[in-house]
């Protein structure tokens, strides 16, 4: 193998694979990277075996090969060289020369064949088309509601049901859950779940394609596999059955309020700082009439916060963990929102004023004696 590129182009190219690099593993070759150059390309693949990243660069190859190099180090070499062709070559069956006008070094190299062969799209696999744009938006707006304890299993991750008119995404962790709708046509209805810090990583790679073409996504039953740009993700599909998230969500109320979202977000956040560390970060909410009022409480102090609203219905009082609840309204650009309230026992579920854009679900906490 030996090969030239351009350097900037190659440090991008690795800063997209190393995101699908084992950190932690017993399997040398999965902490590496492979190189592979031919027809006019240089193709870099990295693996942790729950997903896998192809990335494809244009370099002059002089002679084709393939070779796996240590991904940190190999990472580290590029981003330090100047800003030229990089020329790198095959020093025997164990080696890297990595070279540019001024810098060589000489890297040790793993098997080729021993590393992780990337799924591929079969003709059974379902073709869909994503808007890349409205991806990110709608992993951003669930993925921080999916559990981060992977004894969970599928509560990590994000699941994706595919309707005719539209698509939706849900994620929970047994104190808040997020959904977020968006119209879009399918040609089938099917459903999926991928785990969120994947699909996070997904939507980093999106962005950093700096590209407006669609995504693609085909569907197999273990497994799926998305392009974007010149860039191909192959993943896992997790197995098993997500919770039926449509029996949670409250269908009724007593309580309707209408707040300033970022009115409302800024109060509470203020008041967290005196919440009580320990204790849920607990912050109360209690309202009456046209006034919400937000407190909370701890050796070091107090704080009391007092909001305008608009509100249909009882009067009630209610704590939350106020880290759940400004999670969820940073996540939401309207205006305004609306918090659907019954008791101080059951879930908040915080809506549009208009249409169903998202739903998220924020559980109560129980008030002590403040």
């Amino acid at each position: 193998m030996k090969f030239k590129c351009n350097q900037q182009e190659l440090n991008r190219a690795i800063n997209t694979v190393m995101k699908a690099v084992s950190a932690r593993t017993t399997i040398p070759v999965l902490k590496g990277i492979l190189l592979t150059a031919s027809d006019g390309q240089l193709i870099l693949t990295s693996s942790n075996l729950d997903m896998s990243i192809r990335k494809t660069i244009d370099a002059t190859v002089d002679e084709e090969g393939s070779a796996v190099a240590t991904a940190k180090l190999f990472s580290e070499i590029i981003r330090k060289l100047p800003n030229e062709t990089v020329f790198i070559e095959e020093e025997g069956a164990d080696s890297l020369r990595i070279s540019t006008s001024s810098s060589s070094f000489r890297v040790m190299t793993l098997p080729p064949e021993e590393f992780p062969e990337m799924g591929k799209k079969s003709d059974d696999d379902k073709f869909m088309v994503f808007d890349t744009e409205l991806f990110r938006n709608m992993v951003r707006q669930t993925s921080f509601a999916a559990s981060i304890d992977e004894s969970k299993g599928v509560l990590t991750g994000i699941l994706t049901e595919m309707k005719e008119d539209k698509i939706t995404m849900v994620a929970l962790d047994g104190f808040r859950l997020a959904l977020a709708n968006e119209a879009m046509k399918n040609e089938e209805e099917r459903k999926f779940i991928i785990s969120a810090k994947i699909m996070n990583e997904i939507a980093r790679i999106i962005t950093e394609e700096d590209q407006d073409d669609d995504m693609k996504l085909y569907l197999g039953e273990k497994r799926a596999v998305i392009y974007t740009g010149r860039t191909e993700i192959a993943l896992r599909i997790m197995e098993g059955e997500f919770i039926d998230y449509r029996r949670i969500i409250p269908t009724d109320s007593t309580t309707k309020l209408i707040v300033n979202r970022e009115m409302f977000l800024d109060s509470i956040e203020r008041a967290s700082l005196l919440a009580r560390e320990g204790k849920n970060n607990l912050v109360k909410v209690s309202v009456h009439g046209d006034m919400m009022t937000i407190t909370s409480r701890s050796e070091e102090g107090d704080v009391r916060e007092e909001l305008a609203i608009d509100k249909e219905g009882n009067d009630i009082e209610i704590g939350f963990n106020s880290k759940y609840v400004s999670d969820v309204i940073k996540e939401i650009s309207d205006e305004t929102v609306t918090l659907n309230l019954k008791t101080s026992v059951t879930p908040c579920v915080v809506r549009p004023v208009e249409g169903d854009a998202y739903e998220y679900l924020i559980l109560p906490v129980r008030i002590p004696t403040m």
